[in-house]
C-alpha cells in the first residue's frame, strides 16, 4: 500500500475534494458569520423556537466547546450547540441552529434513515477498531509471503471497512434532509429574511459537501481495498 502508485492514483481526488470542502465550510460559515439577521435571535433562542414550533419539549439546548462541533445527541436528546452558533446572532449561527434542530425533528418523528444511521452505530464502533489492523496485517503477512494468511486478512478488513462506507452514504440523506427541515422551519417561522435565508443556504450547502467529500474517498479508499484483496478484479501486486 506505501507508495503504491494505485493508491495515491485513487486517493488523490477524493483528499483534494476533502480539502476544498472543508474549506468550502469554513469559508463560507466565516462569512456569514459576520452577517446578523434582522432579528437578532441567538442560534440557542432559533433551535428552541423551531423546537417549540414543533411541540418538542423533551430536547434540552446545551452549549459545547469547539468550533463547528454542533449535533443532536440522540441517545440523551441534547442539542449541543457550539460558541459561535448558540451565542451567535449571524446567519451562519441561524442556519447551523436550525439544521441540527432538524436531525431532533426526525427523531421525533422516527425518520427511516435515522433510525438505519443510528442502528449502524454499534457495528461501526467494533468495525472502525479492527478494519485497519486486519488490512495492514494482511498487508504486512502477505510482503512475508504468506499470501493465504494475508489475503484473507485483507478480506475480512475490507469487509470491516465496508460497514463504514455504508454508514456514511446512509448518512448524506439524513444530513440532506435535516438541511431541507431547517431552511423550512426558519422560513415558515419568519425567523430570517429572504436574503438570510439565502446565506443559510449557502452555509448548510457548503456544509453537506464534507459529507459528500468523505463518503467519496472512503468509497475509493474501499475499491482500493476491494481491488488488493482480491474481492475485485482478482488480487494485484
Amino acid at each position: 500500500m506505501f507508495f503504491d502508485p494505485l493508491y495515491m492514483m485513487l486517493m488523490l481526488p477524493g483528499m483534494l475534494l476533502a480539502m476544498w470542502a472543508q474549506y468550502r465550510v469554513k469559508s463560507t460559515f466565516s462569512k456569514y458569520r459576520e452577517v446578523g439577521t434582522q432579528r437578532g435571535w441567538t442560534g440557542a433562542q432559533i433551535a428552541q423556537a423551531i423546537l417549540d414550533q414543533r411541540g418538542i419539549r423533551d430536547v434540552r439546548i446545551e452549549p459545547v466547546n469547539g468550533f463547528l462541533s454542533d449535533h443532536y445527541d440522540p441517545r440523551d436528546k441534547v442539542l449541543r450547540l457550539s460558541p459561535d452558533v448558540y451565542q451567535g446572532t449571524s446567519v451562519a449561527a441561524a442556519g447551523v441552529a436550525a439544521h441540527e434542530v432538524g436531525h431532533a425533528i426526525q427523531h421525533a418523528e422516527g425518520y427511516a434513515m435515522l433510525r438505519v444511521r443510528s442502528s449502524l452505530v454499534p457495528m461501526l464502533n467494533i468495525t472502525n477498531k479492527l478494519a485497519m489492523p486486519a488490512i495492514f496485517g494482511g498487508f504486512i503477512l502477505m510482503s512475508f509471503g504468506q499470501a493465504l494468511l494475508g489475503q484473507a486478512a485483507m478480506v475480512i478488513g475490507t469487509l470491516l471497512f465496508a460497514v463504514m462506507v455504508v454508514f456514511q452514504l446512509v448518512t448524506l440523506p439524513v444530513e440532506f434532509d435535516a438541511s431541507r427541515r431547517a431552511l423550512t422551519a426558519i422560513e415558515a417561522g419568519n425567523m430570517v429574511t429572504p436574503s438570510e435565508l439565502t446565506g443559510a443556504r449557502k452555509v448548510l450547502t457548503a456544509a453537506a459537501l464534507t459529507y459528500v467529500a468523505a463518503a467519496i474517498s472512503s468509497g475509493l479508499q474501499l475499491l482500493y481495498f476491494l481491488m488488493r484483496s482480491g474481492l475485485l478484479g482478482g488480487r494485484r501486486n
